[in-house]
């Protein structure tokens, strides 16, 4: 072999980051070291892994197909060292990028789970919209995301984790909240306040309401559930939402959940991950505990 270890994990920092000098300051090396591993790398394979676009490193086609592969390898290698130090397998650190609904209210559990019965792995989290978490997972941000709704994508494998509910609610003193029935006629006629084109609740959203009411009289789009919630208990607005970010809101009489029998809003909330991604130990102990953590709970949340 006439590359090294590395000068894989220089490529890798690199391609993560897009920049040599902040993949320097990650593997603790000098700017001039990373460099030189990266040139030495590209001369030994014959081929530019990385072109110039402004201050960012981008993939090539060549750095493109080498990824995955060199990912492989590090993550091997790092599961030897670890075996021979005598340490846990399950150790070291792995992404994870969640939307909001579970972000919120499922990985604080789980990830007290991860630190009770496995302390030596690091979950990275991030919270994203549901297109911002699958675009993680395909650009090597994420190792793992939980998205809510489903994804028809080749590149992309996608595991059923449980499912939950969206909801629609006004505030207390909305005319609507004292109704046993709202008519479509009624939520065509209201102002709404949405999450925002991209995520998951608007997606589901959407494609219940459009087959019903075409045109609706969307009002705000807002990326943070909290804003939505404070505008409906405020104000003369309409959202829908998953029930887990509304439940105690409902429970307190701050919001009052409608009856709408013409929208059903039940979707799945899921792992996914790429089709190219090899064998993660890490990736497979938080979706065997998550799915543990859901025994005994109601099978729609």
């Amino acid at each position: 072999m006439r590359y090294s270890l590395k000068q894989l994990a220089v490529f890798d920092a690199v391609a993560d980051l897009g920049s040599v000098s902040q993949a320097a300051d990650k593997l603790a090396l000098t700017q001039s070291a990373t460099s030189m591993s990266l040139a030495q790398l590209e001369k030994m394979l014959g081929r530019p892994l990385f072109e110039r676009q402004g201050k960012r490193m981008a993939l090539t086609h060549w750095g493109m197909w080498l990824r995955p592969k060199a990912k492989k390898l590090l993550q091997d290698a790092q599961q030897i060292e670890l075996g021979f130090l005598e340490q846990h397998l399950l150790s070291g650190e792995i992404r994870l990028g969640a939307s909001q609904t579970p972000a919120e209210h499922l990985i604080p559990d789980l990830i007290s789970i991860i630190d009770n019965d496995f302390p030596e792995i690091r979950i990275e989290l991030g919270v994203q919209s549901t297109s911002g978490v699958i675009d993680g997972v395909l650009n090597y941000k994420y190792d793992l995301g939980i998205i809510e709704g489903r994804i028809d994508d080749s590149r992309i494998v996608q595991e059923e984790w449980c499912r939950d509910h969206l909801t629609v609610v006004v505030s207390a003193h909305h005319p609507f909240a004292k109704r046993e029935r709202v008519s479509l006629a009624q939520l065509e006629q209201a102002k709404w306040v949405l999450r925002e084109i991209g995520s998951g609740t608007r997606k589901i959203f959407d494609s219940s309401i459009h087959r019903l009411i075409p045109d609706l009289d969307v009002w705000r789009e807002y990326e943070h559930v909290p804003v939505l919630r404070t505008l409906v208990s405020n104000g003369p607005y309409l959202t829908c939402l998953p029930y887990l970010d509304v439940e105690k809101y409902i429970e307190d009489g701050r919001l009052v959940a409608l009856n709408v029998p013409e929208l059903e809003m039940e979707r799945t909330l899921s792992f996914i991950w790429r089709a190219d991604m090899t064998e993660n130990p890490l990736a497979d102990c938080i979706k065997r505990e998550g799915l543990r953590m859901m025994k005994g709970r109601p099978t729609v949340l």
